[in-house]
C-alpha cells in the first residue's frame, strides 16, 4: 500500500471535527451515487489530472492505494472516516471476469464456495478496519462474465450498514461491524436466455423504510422493510410489469407523496413507499434496464436500452397513472406528465449525470451524450477515445464529469455544452465500479484495488 500523506491530514481532521461517528454529513457518500442519489459532489476542489498506473510511469495524485480481496463490482460509500465495500471472494483460486467488449450472454464457471464479505477501510490510509462474512457456501444462482457475485454497493444510514446479495441475503450491520440482523429473500436469478446474469439492485434506504426490487423473471417483487429489525412491511408482485432488471430503487419525497420509482422493462413503475399502491407507470424501451432512476432540477429522470429503443423520459413527480407518451405525446409535447422524452439516446448499463443544465450518460461504446437537461436539446455525441467503454455510473464535481472506463482509463470532461475532455488518467486496472466523492478525495474501485485520489 503507497501513502502519500501531504494535505491530506488537514482533509480527515475536517471530517472528523464536522462528522460524529455515523453522523449525517452532508459531505457523505452513503450510498450508490452519493447525496440524494445525484451523483454530484460540489464544494471542494477536486483533482482533473492524475496517474495511478505505475507501469505507464510516475504514480502522481494517489494518496494510497490497497488491494481488495475477492471479485466485485460494488462501489465504495463513504462515511465520516469509513469506506464501506462489499465483495465475493472465491474459495478455490482468482474468479474470473471478462473483460473488454463483446461480451456473450454466457454464465461464468463460478460456482464454487464463496465467501459474500462486506469491507470497511480507514479513508486517510486506506487500512482495512474490519471485514465480516455475512454468508458463505455455493452460490444460489450463476453469473454473466461480466458480472460477479456481489455486484451491490453498501447503503448506509445512521448507525446501520445495510448490504443485500440478492439469493445470499440481505444483512445489516453496525458501524463496527457487529451483525444487527439477516433476511433471506429466497433465490433471485435475474436470467435471460436461461443463465442467470447475476443481482445488481442495491438497497434503498428513507427513514426507517427500505426498498429492495427483485425482478427474477419466474417471480418479480418489490418489497419494502423495517431498517430498524428487517421485518416485511408490504410486498408487491412485478409479474406482467418486469421481466428482469437489475437498476436500484430511487425513493423521491415530494408534496404529499413519497415514492419508489423503479426501472423495468416493459413497465417503469413508481410505487407508493408507504403501502405499494401504484403512482405511475411508463412503458419502457430498452429490454435489459440497468439505469437508476435519479431527480433533477424537481424531476425524475429515467433511461435504459438494449433492444429496440433506446429511451429517456423526464417525469413530473406528481404524475397519476399509465403517462406512457404517445407518438403525438411526443411531436408536439401534450403529455403534462413527461417533461420530454426521447426513444433514441439513453444509456445501457451506466446511470447518467445531470450536472448544471446538461445531461450527460455514458456508453459501453465508448460514446458520451448530452441533452439540455430541461428541454431535451441534442447537444453533442461524441466518442471519448478509443477503447473506451463506460459501464460504471457517471459522476460529476466541480465543473467535471467523471468517466471510469472497462479499458482502465477515467476521462474527466468539462461540463457545459462544448465537448472538452480535459484528462484520460490511467488506473491501471479495468473499472467497473462507480466512484465516491467526499470532501475533494475520489474513491476509486477497480478490479483489484481500492483508491484515493486527492
Amino acid at each position: 500500500m503507497t501513502l502519500h500523506r501531504e494535505c491530506f491530514i488537514l482533509f480527515v481532521c475536517a471530517t472528523v471535527a464536522s462528522t460524529a461517528f455515523g453522523g449525517a454529513d452532508p459531505t457523505d457518500w452513503p450510498n450508490f451515487r452519493g447525496p440524494a442519489n445525484s451523483g454530484v459532489a460540489d464544494g471542494y476542489p477536486v483533482r482533473s489530472v492524475w496517474n495511478a498506473d505505475a507501469q505507464a510511469g510516475n504514480v502522481e495524485g494517489v494518496l494510497w492505494q490497497t488491494e481488495v480481496p475477492g471479485l466485485s463490482h460494488s462501489s465504495p460509500v463513504v462515511v465520516g472516516n469509513r469506506i464501506f465495500l462489499a465483495t465475493a471472494i472465491a474459495g478455490d483460486g482468482k474468479a474470473q471476469l471478462k473483460v473488454g467488449r463483446g461480451g456473450r450472454p454466457d454464465a461464468a464457471d463460478d460456482n464454487g464456495q464463496q465467501s459474500w464479505v462486506v469491507l470497511c477501510y480507514d479513508t486517510l490510509t486506506g487500512t482495512e478496519l474490519w471485514r465480516q462474512t455475512a454468508h458463505h457456501g455455493r452460490p444460489r444462482a450463476t453469473r454473466h462474465v461480466k458480472a460477479t457475485h456481489a455486484n451491490t454497493s453498501v447503503s448506509v444510514a445512521g448507525n446501520d450498514v445495510l448490504v443485500f446479495f440478492g439469493s445470499e441475503g440481505l444483512h445489516c450491520y453496525d458501524l463496527e461491524g457487529k451483525l444487527k440482523w439477516s433476511r433471506d429473500l429466497g433465490v433471485i436469478n435475474i436470467s435471460k436466455y436461461g443463465i442467470g446474469w447475476g443481482y445488481a439492485s442495491s438497497p434503498a434506504i428513507h427513514g426507517n423504510r427500505i426498498a429492495i426490487v427483485c425482478d427474477d423473471p419466474d417471480d418479480p417483487f418489490v418489497v419494502v422493510l423495517r431498517l430498524s429489525d428487517g421485518e416485511e412491511v408490504w410486498r408487491v408482485s412485478r409479474k406482467d410489469i418486469c421481466e428482469r432488471s437489475w437498476g436500484t430503487p430511487f425513493i423521491h419525497s415530494h408534496a404529499d407523496r413519497t415514492q419508489v420509482v423503479v426501472n423495468g422493462w416493459p413497465w417503469i413503475v413508481s410505487y407508493d413507499l408507504t403501502t405499494g399502491d401504484e403512482f405511475w407507470r411508463i412503458r419502457g424501451g430498452g429490454d435489459n434496464p440497468v439505469p437508476t432512476p435519479f431527480e433533477a432540477h424537481g424531476m425524475i429522470y429515467v433511461t435504459n436500452a438494449h433492444g429496440a429503443q433506446s429511451p429517456i423520459y423526464v417525469v413530473q413527480p406528481d404524475a397519476t397513472g399509465d403517462i406512457s407518451p404517445s407518438e403525438e405525446d411526443k411531436d408536439k409535447g401534450s403529455n403534462p406528465s413527461i417533461v420530454w422524452s426521447t426513444t433514441r439516446g439513453g444509456s445501457y448499463m451506466s446511470t447518467p449525470v445531470v450536472y448544471g443544465d446538461y445531461l450527460y450518460l455514458g456508453n459501453s461504446n465508448g460514446i458520451l451524450r448530452c441533452f439540455h437537461a430541461l428541454t431535451g436539446e441534442r447537444v453533442y455525441e461524441r466518442r471519448l477515445g478509443a477503447g473506451a467503454s463506460i459501464l460504471s455510473s457517471l459522476v460529476a464535481a466541480e465543473g467535471k464529469i467523471y468517466c471510469p472506463s472497462e479499458n482502465g482509463t477515467v476521462y474527466v470532461v468539462a461540463a457545459g455544452p462544448e465537448f472538452n475532455v480535459l484528462a484520460r488518467n490511467k488506473m491501471g486496472q479495468p473499472c467497473f465500479a462507480t466512484p465516491a466523492i467526499s470532501q475533494g478525495v475520489l474513491f476509486f474501485r477497480t478490479t483489484e484495488s481500492l483508491l484515493a485520489i486527492k
